[in-house]
């Protein structure tokens, strides 16, 4: 049975506790402000670049080049964007069990994965899967460079036809209260679709918000420069959204975590205070007797 000691240890740790998590709200609140701020600042920046793309591509009858090639879908690239810590609720869980679906939906096909983050790496190297290469301790602070060497690789194994299609799964950053788990193609490159644009009036609101650049270059010289750029700043959209919903689920988790420590104090207190009276009644009891 446990003593009155084990009972004040057991309140002291859960004080403790929620200490810690209430500290750890507050860190991960004034970074999450930061990395949602550069979330959402990335995403017109990639949406009018894939615009370009899609009027450049436009213009040319038959457009050739080694990232838009279609192959038979042999062997798949897995880009998964997890944590570095696993103090982030159930960020990184859901991140694994979207891309375990994945792997299930393309079991007859060998699949090579490229982990960035810690807890990706971890679970994914105990799963047995292959590398291509991993990045860890690069979320925290987003960082174009690492985007860009990323996409180096990908475009690499597939201009060198080692994978047949790339994919990138990750969490993107809605509100604090809510994420949405993608799965998104990178490679080949595919015809762009604009967002916001209705299924029923496609064509003709392609042929309005399509503006007529004027190019100095070739088109087909311009393709060689955006497309490489289109998959390193889609890279870098998702490791920022994907940093801003860990922060997110983080600050969730702080919200969460000093209630639960305030219940299990109070349960410990409660258990505490029966101890007490207990020893006293036992204490009455034996003074009574031996009177």
């Amino acid at each position: 049975m446990a003593t009155l000691l084990d009972f004040r240890r057991r309140i002291r740790s859960v004080k403790n506790s929620q200490q810690i998590t209430r500290a750890m709200k507050f860190v991960a609140a004034a970074r999450l402000r930061r990395a949602q701020e550069s979330a959402l600042a990335a995403r017109p920046y990639a949406q009018e670049l894939a615009r370009v793309l899609r009027s450049t591509m436009a213009r040319i009858q038959d457009p050739q080049h080694p990232l838009l090639e279609r192959r038979e879908e042999k062997n798949i690239l897995a880009i998964v964007l997890t944590g570095e810590r696993g103090l982030a609720g159930a960020f990184n869980a859901n991140i694994l069990r979207k891309a375990n679906e994945f792997f299930r939906a393309n079991r007859d096909k060998k699949v090579v994965t490229v982990p960035v983050g810690k807890k990706g790496r971890d679970s994914l190297k105990k799963a047995g899967f292959t590398f291509a290469g991993e990045w860890v301790n690069v979320l925290s602070r987003v960082e174009f460079k690492t985007a860009r060497e990323i996409a180096k690789l990908a475009t690499e194994l597939y201009i060198e036809q080692k994978v047949d299609s790339v994919y990138i799964i990750f969490s993107e950053f809605k509100t604090v209260m809510s994420v949405n788990l993608t799965v998104e193609k990178l490679l080949p490159v595919e015809a762009i679709r604009e967002e916001g644009a209705s299924t029923e009036k496609g064509p003709a609101k392609a042929a309005e918000t399509q503006v007529d650049y004027i190019y100095e270059q070739p088109e087909a010289e311009l393709l060689n420069k955006l497309l490489p750029r289109y998959i390193e700043t889609q890279i870098l959209r998702a490791m920022l959204e994907s940093s801003a919903s860990e922060y997110a689920e983080e600050c969730r988790r702080g919200d969460r975590g000093p209630d639960h420590a305030h219940e299990q104090g109070a349960a410990s207190g409660d258990y505490e205070g029966n101890h007490r009276d207990c020893e006293r009644r036992c204490l009455r009891i034996t003074v009574t007797c031996d009177w």
